[in-house]
C-alpha cells in the first residue's frame, strides 16, 4: 500500500509542477503582450510626428513661393515706373527743330514759365472725356477718389506733374497712412496716368482707362 501511495505522488508532483509552469507561462505571455501593444502605440506616434514634419515643410515651401511672387510683382512695378520715366524723357523739347516730334511737344510753354510746364488744354480734355475737366484734378486718374486725392494733397502731391514724378513706393506710403481699408488700391499705374494728363494725351488716357478697369495694370 505504501508503494502505491509513493507511485501516486510520483505522478502527482510532476503534474503540479507542470500546472504551475503553465500558469507562470500564461502570466509571462500576458505581460509580453502588453509590451507589444505599447510598441505599436509608439510606432503610431512616430508616424504622426513624421507626417506633421512633412506638412510643416510644405508650409515653409508655400511661404517661400509667396515671397518670390511678391518680389516678382515689386520688380514688375519698378519696371513700369522706369518705363514711365523713359517715356517722359523722350518727350523733352530738343535744341534743334525735329519734324518727327510728337504733336504734344507743341504744347510746351515758351513764355514766362521758367519750369517749362505744358499748357493745359481744357477744350481738348472735354472733347475726350465728354465733360469739363479741371486742371490738376487728381480724380481724373482711374483709381483715385476724393479721399485719396485729399491724402495725396496733404502730402504735397497736388498736381498731375507732381504725381507723375512720384515713385511707386512714395504713393504706397501715402496710401498706407489711410489704414487697412486702402490696401485694395494699387497705385502702380497712377504716375503713368498722371503723366498722360500732364502732357495732354487725352485720347491715349481714355483708351488706356477703357482697357484697364479700375486703373490696374
Amino acid at each position: 500500500m505504501n508503494f502505491e501511495n509513493m507511485n501516486i505522488w510520483c505522478w502527482l508532483i510532476p503534474a503540479l509542477v507542470g500546472l504551475i509552469c503553465g500558469i507562470l507561462g500564461y502570466l509571462l505571455g500576458k505581460g509580453s503582450a502588453k509590451e507589444i501593444d505599447n510598441s505599436a502605440e509608439i510606432n503610431s506616434l512616430t508616424a504622426s510626428n513624421t507626417k506633421l514634419k512633412g506638412e510643416l515643410s510644405d508650409l515653409n515651401n508655400l511661404k517661400a513661393s509667396h515671397s518670390k511672387l511678391k518680389a516678382d510683382l515689386d520688380a514688375c512695378n519698378q519696371k513700369v515706373i522706369a518705363a514711365s520715366k523713359v517715356a517722359k524723357s523722350s518727350t523733352a523739347a530738343p535744341s534743334a527743330p525735329n519734324t518727327n516730334l510728337d504733336a504734344s511737344a507743341a504744347s510746351f510753354a515758351t513764355g514766362a514759365a521758367t519750369n517749362s510746364a505744358i499748357a493745359f488744354d481744357g477744350a481738348a480734355a472735354k472733347a475726350a472725356f465728354g465733360k469739363t475737366i479741371k486742371q490738376d484734378d487728381l480724380k481724373l486718374v482711374e483709381g483715385i477718389g476724393p479721399k485719396i486725392e485729399g491724402m495725396f494733397k496733404d502730402h504735397g502731391i497736388k498736381t498731375w506733374k507732381e504725381l507723375s514724378e512720384a515713385s511707386l513706393e512714395a504713393c504706397q506710403k501715402i496710401l498706407d497712412t489711410g489704414g487697412t481699408r486702402y490696401k485694395i488700391h494699387d497705385p502702380a499705374s497712377w504716375p503713368l496716368q498722371a503723366k498722360m494728363c500732364y502732357e495732354g494725351k487725352w485720347a491715349a488716357l481714355v483708351k488706356w482707362q477703357e482697357e484697364h478697369k479700375h486703373g490696374k495694370l
